[in-house]
């Protein structure tokens, strides 16, 4: 957590630096007051002297005034310092979750990541802010009260001795307690974001099915789980104010107590047992600031932790460092003995496959589920990089293309289809920003678009929901391909994107995408033979592997799997 905090505090040691100053100011003034008191009634209340309790008041207003003043400043800079700290965290989160390729998002989550962003952020920041108002003047009160005490009397030194320690054994031997209470809560909170996600993403699986009192069972699991660490942390932070409290007040009792005795031996001044007891007070207060403090660290350093586990996760797709920008030989795409196995997996997804497209060429992969087909696909764009073997484009490995240009050739439309919140333009211009309203319009007719989205309040300004909740597949499947259309790039890749689509929906995209397409790379990744039928060139993956590659004429007579596959899917008259 230490190290966080350097880093991201460190464009605000300007702001650091006024509220030690600030909170120093403020301290010594509270410290200040108990002694100045202490004259009114032993110089003043006990002599009778009126005019110097009017001047020494006067001095305690100016002082508190002053006091006050620091405090509210000292404040202002530490919300200042802790809202700047929370900003620049997030943001830094959000870049490096940029950078993550496929395998990084599985393998923290995506409710994982969400909770790490907004709860230990916000958690972090908190403690900054704390640190800013409490930590600061926390040990000058306790330093200082310790010496204006001594001060005002050394003979009940032996009352300061005790309280502090024992004070310090208490709140120790509670967060000793409280930590792993709090490292486990944040584990909880993931699963509840994840089973809350999962069953308002679902919820029309779920009724369809009606498993709303399954899921509702999953969830109280799990939300009792939460519970159960969160009450056992309150039952341990609950018990450490009434500690605090419990010695402060025996404390004050002991000051009274032998005080007294030292006043009536003549070795003590009323003024002084007042101050004392000020001065034991502020000790105290300054125990249960470092309390707050206390409470709130241990959750922040799990969640510093947690944080600190994104940040320095490098992604496992780096850019080059000096990426190459200009392609040989634009449009072409080459996977020469490609093999991909995911981290722990007892066997790669693919294994050796080639694979040759260029422009002018409609390349399609069939297979089974489960063949590789689509992380085949998500090897170009970098998504993953290749465990062994190269994937060429433009005739350059990915890993050497400058990422940019990389994503620039390419036009993806990947399998499930994912619209933006926005409106149909938003999401058109993700595919190139500064594309006419013609162009888009455009590209939506030639995927089968322009129909419905006429027909949509406000045309291409028509509202589109988060994940295009308020489309039906088949709206989102077409408007990710116009998205890809508008783009003109010189390789187009369809995982699976035209599986929403009905037969005859799906005949007329294909032949309005054929003068689109005409100069560029096609690959298509498809369930449905009658998608890719006409391709040029259909490659069959079986286990991750090529078993077949040729026209559709050829495989039926050459490649059992795509005879099987053709088979699976003919009509009663076909198959006869």
């Amino acid at each position: 957590m230490l190290g966080l905090a350097r880093e991201y505090v460190r464009p605000y040691r300007g702001h650091l630096l006024a509220i030690v100053a600030l909170q120093f100011a403020s301290t010594l003034a509270l410290l200040y007051l108990p002694s100045v008191n202490a004259r009114i009634i032993d110089d003043g209340v006990v002599t009778g002297d009126i005019g110097l309790i009017w001047r020494l008041g006067g001095v305690m207003l100016a002082v508190t005034l002053g006091q006050a003043l620091c405090a509210v400043v000292a404040v202002w800079f530490a919300a200042r310092m802790a809202m700047g700290f929370g900003r620049d965290l997030r943001a830094s989160i959000y870049a490096r979750v940029g950078e993550f390729s496929a395998r990084e998002v599985q393998q923290f989550g995506a409710p994982s990541l969400i909770t790490r962003q907004t709860n230990d952020v916000q958690q972090v920041q908190m403690v900054v802010l704390m640190f800013g108002t409490m930590a600061v003047s926390a040990p000058i009160m306790m330093v200082g009260g310790v010496v204006m005490a001594l001060r005002e009397d050394v003979g009940l030194a032996w009352l300061v001795a005790v309280v502090v320690p024992v004070m310090a054994l208490a709140i120790g031997t509670i967060v000793s307690q409280m930590v792993p209470s709090f490292r486990r809560m944040q584990v909880r909170i993931d699963e509840v974001n994840r089973l809350l996600r999962e069953q308002v993403t679902g919820v029309r699986v779920v009724r369809a099915f009606v498993r709303e009192r399954h899921e509702v069972a999953r969830f109280d699991v799990a939300n009792d789980a939460l519970t159960s660490v969160a009450v056992t942390a309150g039952r341990w932070m609950a018990a450490m104010f009434p500690t605090v409290m419990v010695v402060s007040n025996v404390a004050t009792v002991g000051v009274i107590w032998f005080g007294g005795q030292r006043v009536e031996a003549g070795a003590m001044e009323v003024g002084a047992i007042t101050a004392y007891i000020s001065y034991v007070m502020q000790i105290v207060m300054s125990v249960m600031m470092a309390t707050f403090m206390l409470i709130m660290v241990p959750r922040a350093a799990v969640c510093a932790d947690r944080i600190g586990e994104v940040l320095d996760t490098e992604s496992s797709v780096v850019p080059p460092t000096d990426g190459v920008t200009q392609l040989p030989a634009p449009g072409h795409l080459d996977l020469v003995d490609v093999t991909y196995a995911y981290p722990g997996a007892e066997a790669p997804v693919l294994h050796r496959v080639s694979l040759t497209a260029r422009p002018g060429e409609t390349v399609a992969v069939v297979g089974s589920t489960g063949s590789g087909k689509s992380t085949l696909v998500n090897l170009v764009p970098r998504l993953f990089d290749a465990t062994d073997g190269a994937v060429r484009v433009g005739g350059v490995d990915v890993r050497e293309l400058d990422l940019e240009t990389l994503w620039a050739h390419l036009g993806l439309v990947p399998q499930k289809a994912f619209l933006f919140s926005g409106t149909v333009a938003d999401n058109l211009r993700h595919g190139r920003p500064d594309a006419t309203e013609e162009e888009m319009w455009a590209a939506l007719e030639v995927a089968q678009a322009r129909d419905f989205v006429e027909q949509m309040p406000g045309g291409l300004q028509a509202t589109i929901a988060q994940g295009g909740t308020n489309l039906s597949g088949g709206q989102r499947q077409r408007l990710a391909i116009a998205r890809a259309v508008v783009r003109r790039p010189a390789i187009y890749l369809f995982d699976d994107a035209f599986s929403a689509l009905d037969m005859a929906t799906d005949a007329r995209l294909r032949a309005a995408l054929a003068p689109i397409t005409r100069d560029a790379t096609v690959v298509v990744v498809a369930q449905r033979v009658a998608s890719i039928r006409d391709a040029d060139r259909i490659v069959v993956l079986d286990d991750g592997r090529v078993v077949g590659e040729g026209t559709h004429d050829e495989l039926l007579t050459s490649c059992a799997t795509y005879a099987e596959i053709v088979a699976s899917q003919a009509t009663g008259t076909e198959a006869a």
